[in-house]
């Protein structure tokens, strides 16, 4: 894989007390890779530091963090300021949480845009009706507030504020943990085109197994703050570790009901 776009190596992650992140390695080139685990794994805290988001008294170390280049051991405020949203960006969790309930739509992804950008108001005016396009949103969602969103239009939003800075990694943590089934389809599947379509890549963490196998190119599977496995995301129906195996064989549905799902034994050591 010739473009790299992030590049980890050694990267720990503490607490006082804890250690959250420890020891992890991965490359990202222009492509989907998913990291799955349950909550408490590292994946949002991994996340974190490829955006300079980990808080204090959270402290990183790695023997290479780098992402379009940029060592992000050393960089300045104003070096984030330049990567952030322009290089990658950050599609959250919740819009009811991540977006301001007293702004409107225009006004947070005008926000977005002129942060990174020295635009004329007509350059931004259509680098917004883009990004709203892209997201298949209407023109007049831009005068609505949050509370007035639902969840799916809400996400597509956060999804919309991302994109206008045309980013070049894309990270989306749980985008479809608050929606319906049918929402989280339309969810990713609106994702992979705006990826394929900009040359993006993207890091997606999730805990939906099946849409990672569906979606993405590659998956790593991480444990009490270490990945303990990794593959091709269609192998995921057949993985052969004990922990990657439980968590895809414990899902409900209609096939399971009435059953007990099974459960993962944690006297195993799984990590490292």
């Amino acid at each position: 894989m010739t473009d790299i776009r992030v590049a980890v190596s050694g990267l720990t992650i503490d607490y006082p007390g804890a250690r959250v992140v420890n020891n992890l390695s991965f490359t990202l080139g222009n492509e989907r890779l998913a990291l799955v685990g349950e909550s408490g794994s590292g994946k949002s805290m991994t996340a974190r530091a490829l955006m300079g988001l980990v808080r204090k008294p959270g402290n990183v170390n790695a023997q290479q963090l780098e992402v379009l280049g940029h060592d992000l051991r050393s960089l300045t405020p104003r070096g984030w300021r330049h990567l952030r949203g322009n290089g990658i960006a950050m599609v959250l969790q919740d819009p009811r949480y991540a977006l301001n309930p007293v702004k409107t739509v225009l006004a947070q992804i005008d926000e977005a845009l002129t942060l990174h950008q020295r635009l004329s108001r007509t350059e931004r005016t259509e680098k917004i009706l883009d990004a709203l396009h892209a997201v298949e949103l209407e023109p007049a969602v831009l005068q609505r507030y949050p509370g007035e969103l639902s969840g799916g239009m809400g996400q597509r939003v956060m999804i919309a504020m991302a994109l206008v800075n045309d980013p070049k990694v894309l990270i989306a943590d749980e985008p479809t943990s608050a929606l319906d089934a049918r929402l989280r389809n339309q969810i990713l599947e609106l994702l992979v085109a705006q990826c394929e379509q900009r040359q993006m890549a993207m890091l997606l963490i999730s805990h939906d197994l099946p849409l990672v196998a569906q979606h993405c190119h590659r998956v790593m599977v991480m444990y009490q703050g270490e990945c303990v496995d990794a593959m091709p995301a269609q192998a995921l129906p057949g993985a052969q570790h004990p922990y990657t195996r439980t968590l895809w064989r414990c899902r409900p549905g209609a096939e399971t009901y009435g059953q007990m799902l099974p459960t993962l034994d944690r006297s195993q050591s799984f990590t490292g």
